[in-house]
């Protein structure tokens, strides 16, 4: 069972029991956290994908260490100039244990009872007929293929041009 949850503007790929390392969240070691942002969720079985989120999924968690990151170099030079900049970064950061995934809309184990599934089937396909149906949309007319016809008359229109020509020229030299 895992989930990928966001929080701080990133996405992270959870199961419980594992630590995460994610952006500052505000409060002390041991207080509970609670991810309600979960993108995707996953059982073994079926795959849930959120758009953009999943309402039904909660991870919970609780803060293990609040502490900052080893120190990066920021050093800014241009050639020529003299100029240099040499600043370091420590990013803080919230370590969280999750303690668990709980996921309402979550389908139960399958029972090895057939009746019970049987049962389940006939109340589904009961609740399909006692539905009522939406009637049936009438078919629209197909439209003409006009432009098809004004092409045609144009290609006859420059054909018949030629000869009318043809045939005033025939009549000059008489």
């Amino acid at each position: 069972m895992y989930a990928v949850v966001n929080s701080g503007g990133k996405q992270y790929k959870v199961q419980q029991g594992e630590v995460l390392r994610v952006e500052k969240i505000a409060g002390d070691v041991g207080s509970p956290v609670t991810f309600d942002r979960v993108l995707l969720y996953s059982d073994g079985e079926s795959v849930s994908i959120g758009q953009p989120v999943l309402d039904s999924v909660l991870v919970e968690g609780h803060i293990v260490e609040q502490g900052k990151a080893p120190k990066v170099i920021v050093f800014k030079y241009k050639r020529r100039k003299r100029f240099r900049r040499k600043n370091g970064h420590r990013q803080e950061f919230t370590a969280v244990r999750i303690d668990s995934i709980k996921a309402q809309g979550a389908k139960a184990p399958k029972t090895a009872d057939p009746k019970a599934e049987a049962k389940a089937e006939g109340e589904e396909s009961a609740a399909k007929k006692a539905a009522p149906q939406k009637p049936v949309a009438k078919e629209t007319a197909t439209k003409k293929a006009a432009p098809e016809k004004e092409t045609a008359k144009k290609t006859e229109a420059k054909k018949a041009a030629p000869k009318k020509l043809t045939a005033k020229k025939e009549d000059k030299d008489k």
